[in-house]
């Protein structure tokens, strides 16, 4: 590492430290449910190193900490991998006590190649298949999230937080101000946070379920705005704890609430004109947009084990909670899995509506572009666009994640755009998931069949 480096630091990440001295940089990278992992290391060592080590087993690990057996014909050696710092993803970590910055790695072999199963490095490769074809894409994620009551009994159900009124936060209340309100002092520091890690919001919003909030990201590079999700998840889980609550980005936290999702809206540019290549010279939609469209059909089925990581992540494709049980697609129709928002001719986007907010930010946005990238490239039509309430209709997804990952391990066509290294790993690791999840009694259970069968 440069002694000047920090002069290589973002704007934001140099007004922070104005007139401040440095105490600590944590050096972290994403696994694969999107934990930041790493080590925390004093400034003035961190200016001294050019990368540090981790072992790639952090990538075989499952959510609650057991392995995959995913380390490969070589075994489970734990062999380090080189972790070197991209300068560009320097923020605060403004909740800490003493003066500190975040940097995200990317994982690398010991010959210098990029670790194919490291998430970042997944979205990576996505972007510059289509960089290969003259194209840069562009992504929106909407972060949809739950501030509840603290929960130290994982036997007791999930509760909706106090709001300042001093009553549970209420359900039903979209677009509410009021209810906005209630959690004023929480999206405060949410507020200040971002400002001090240079992240602008677009906006943010009560959505149907008690305590349910979402927050808008401005438009943008798909890593980069996959590093923002990774890094406001943190942030949001930090400004919760200062006033005795938790947030939480499960998919479905509680029975009988809508879910948690994140929309992520896509266009797609000609990387020699800047022109979206959704929109024809006289403003009309082109074949691209509809071969995209295409694409999401016929593959999300195949990535929906990415896009919906969990057991729990199933249980918000309900209908008529505002989740999509469907890949139909529709003009500005919130039923249909696959939308279209209104915009004009330059800002036409396609919005998958399927991702849940659970999922891994970096794999969730490459999953997606996937599907739209092998729409591009096969130049196939979709069905016909869905007119009216697609709710009425069959779902056409996979209602449990063991049926997802079936459809996940057989799309070799898929593998060949995440990597097929990625592929092998991820379905190793939650296939032990979701066994280990099967050895669990659930309270249902125990209510309904121990005295009745």
């Amino acid at each position: 590492m440069m002694s000047d480096w920090l002069e290589e630091l973002p704007p934001a990440a140099r007004t922070y430290l104005e007139g401040r001295r440095l105490d600590e940089v944590e050096c972290i990278i994403p696994d694969i449910p999107g934990i930041a992992r790493g080590k925390a290391v004093p400034a003035t060592k961190f200016a001294r190193q050019e990368y540090f080590h981790l072992p790639d087993s952090i990538f075989y690990q499952t959510i609650t900490g057991e392995w995959g057996d995913a380390a490969g014909v070589d075994g489970f050696i734990e062999k380090d991998m080189i972790l070197r710092p991209d300068i560009s993803t320097a923020t605060a970590a403004p909740w800490t006590g003493d003066w500190t910055l975040q940097v995200i790695h990317d994982a690398y072999d010991r010959d210098g190649n990029a670790v194919g199963y490291s998430p970042r490095n997944v979205l990576k490769r996505v972007v510059e298949l289509y960089r290969a074809q003259g194209w840069e894409p562009v992504v929106a994620p909407e972060m949809e999230f739950f501030l509840v009551a603290r929960n130290l009994d994982p036997a007791h159900e999930i509760k909706p937080m106090m709001g300042r009124s001093g009553r549970p936060a209420a359900a039903r209340q979209a677009y509410s101000m009021t209810a906005v309100d209630e959690f004023g002092p929480v999206i405060d520091d949410i507020y200040d946070f971002a400002e001090a890690q240079g992240f602008e919001i677009d906006g943010i919003t009560q959505e149907g379920g008690a305590g349910q909030l979402e927050i808008n990201l401005i438009h943008g590079d798909p890593v980069r705005l996959a590093d923002e999700v990774f890094y406001f998840k943190r942030l949001i889980r930090e400004a919760a704890l200062r006033h005795d609550c938790y947030a939480t980005f499960m998919a479905k936290p509680i029975a009988n609430e809508p879910g948690s999702a994140m929309h992520i809206h896509h266009s797609v540019l000609d990387a020699t004109t800047g022109k979206n290549i959704f929109s024809g010279p006289q403003g009309g939609e082109t074949d691209a947009f509809y071969h995209f469209i295409a694409g999401m059909q016929n593959h999300m089925p195949d990535a929906l084990a990415v896009l919906a990581p969990y057991v729990n992540s199933y249980r918000r494709y309900v209908k008529d909670h505002a989740a999509p049980i469907n890949l139909e697609w529709g003009r500005d129709n919130r039923t249909t899995g696959i939308r279209v928002p209104l915009s004009g001719p330059a800002s036409r986007r396609v919005e998958n509506r399927l991702a849940g907010m659970d999922c891994n930010p970096y794999l969730g946005i490459a999953a997606s572009l996937a599907c739209g990238y092998l729409g591009l490239m096969e130049q196939k039509d979709p069905k016909p666009e869905f007119k009216g309430d697609a709710y009425n209709g069959d779902g056409d997804i996979p209602q449990v994640l063991g049926s997802a990952l079936d459809l996940f391990e057989e799309a070799t066509t898929l593998h060949d755009v995440l990597g097929p290294e990625f592929a092998r790993v991820y379905a190793i690791v939650k296939r032990a998931e979701y066994e280990e999840f099967l050895h669990v009694i659930s309270p249902w259970e125990r209510e309904h069949l121990l005295m009745n069968v």
